[in-house]
């Protein structure tokens, strides 16, 4: 059976006058990461009842994908921008995909 997509969910928790510029980089860094060959999604979705809160639903081809990611310019410029916005250290959790198959995304 062939490598299973790696799913990230990262959790932000973002200050409340920071918001606005928050997502305005997150998108940035998003619209460039899914040009990046290892990564099949790059999703940025913000709870309806606390705007200040994201998560933030990152597919990716292999097990390698992750760390050449955190080595490109639009992720490292992302990280020195949000870092000081958020309200508290983000956290991530990794999942293995299920449904649909990796050919489906």
């Amino acid at each position: 059976m062939p490598t299973s997509l790696l799913v990230v969910h990262v959790h932000v928790h973002v200050l409340p006058q920071h918001v606005d510029a928050f997502l305005q980089a997150t998108l940035a860094n998003a619209r460039a990461s899914v040009k990046e060959p290892g990564i099949a999604r790059f999703d940025v979705v913000q709870d309806n009842e606390d705007p200040t809160r994201f998560v933030l639903v990152e597919a990716y081809r292999s097990p390698d994908a992750p760390a050449a990611h955190k080595e490109t310019a639009h992720y490292l410029t992302w990280r020195d921008t949000v870092t000081p916005m958020m309200a508290e250290p983000r956290t991530s959790r990794r999942f293995t995909n299920r449904f649909p198959d990796d050919a489906g995304w």
